[in-house]
């Protein structure tokens, strides 16, 4: 049953996430710019990337931004050697770069599986280590969302008492009609996600994790621009969205050999945007962060 404002009508309440939290210091710059002058309430943390550990000092000094895990298990580094995973990093210590491959990997190999759970466990026990209190967790080219990977986690969330965790799916019909470009792709994106989605809404529901009733981000990766953001805002449907985005100050070249076509300065433009910030406000969204989605029984908790 949806919340309800102060007139009786349904509440809409709006995480604004922004992912690759340590991935490089323009990348820690644009996300804490974007929380402290715009929308942003959320991130997620990747704990092996280049910028990490100044990412947990700039969040260890700013209470307000709820910071999540960014489970890495694809372009990245792993908190584990070689000698404990010989199936899933290079001798550098790196996952592999094409995220379909690795998938495949992760589904078919039982020494890959193995890996896993104790690769996530060592990078959930290095955020905790932190001392940083764990908003949610959700993964990076949202691996998370792998059939292997979300049991190993789901598994993990009775041990360390997970508080929530993003369900990847998004409406391709609102995704195309505020930017129809790429449909091919988009609709490639939807049936993976979508058909992910059916069974870990339900895992999630019967471990009693919550996740927020809407996702936008996913078609949309690195051009969340101030445009996109004006027609979203009136379309939200009652209860939590998560609208999740890369933000960063530019030139910056961790993040631009990664994602050399996401435009993470248009979309820091857009987060800190007067004109967005009195839309939200004319519409009467209300900014939370994954923190308070227990409270607000959503999710996995109606």
């Amino acid at each position: 049953m949806p919340l309800e404002d102060r007139e009786g009508l349904a509440a809409r309440y709006l995480i604004v996430n922004g992912d690759d939290f340590g991935l490089s210091a323009q990348g820690n710059a644009g996300i804490l710019h974007a929380h402290q002058h715009g929308i942003l309430t959320n991130t997620s943390l990747m704990v092996t990337a280049p910028a990490w550990e100044e990412a947990v000092e700039l969040a260890r000094s700013t209470q307000s931004l709820g910071v999540g895990l960014h489970v890495t298990l694809v372009q990245g580094r792993a908190v584990l050697s070689k000698q404990h995973l010989r199936a899933i990093i290079d001798s550098e210590g790196n996952f592999a770069h094409d995220p379909t491959r690795a998938g495949v990997q992760y589904y078919f190999s039982r020494r890959a599986r193995e890996e896993i759970r104790v690769e996530c466990r060592a990078q959930l026990e290095r955020f905790l280590e932190t001392g940083l209190l764990l908003s949610h967790i959700d993964g990076h080219l949202n691996i998370h969302m792998h059939p292997v990977v979300m049991d190993t986690l789901l598994a993990l969330a009775q041990e360390y008492h997970i508080p929530a965790m993003r369900l990847t799916r998004e409406d391709l019909t609102t995704s195309l009609m505020l930017d129809p470009r790429h449909v091919l792709r988009k609709r490639w994106e939807s049936f993976v996600f979508t058909s992910l989605a059916r069974t870990t809404e339900k895992k999630l529901h019967n471990t009693f994790i919550p996740h927020p009733d809407h996702l936008f981000g996913l078609h949309q990766s690195g051009a969340v621009d101030e445009s996109y953001l004006l027609g979203l805002l009136p379309r939200l449907q009652a209860g939590v969205t998560e609208l999740y985005c890369h933000p960063a100050r530019l030139p910056c070249p961790e993040t631009e050999r990664w994602t050399p076509t996401y435009r993470r300065d248009v979309e820091l433009a857009a987060l800190t945007s007067p004109t967005v910030r009195a839309a939200a406000a004319e519409e009467n969204i209300r900014f939370v962060n994954y923190r308070d989605l227990p409270s607000l029984r959503i999710g996995a908790r109606d």
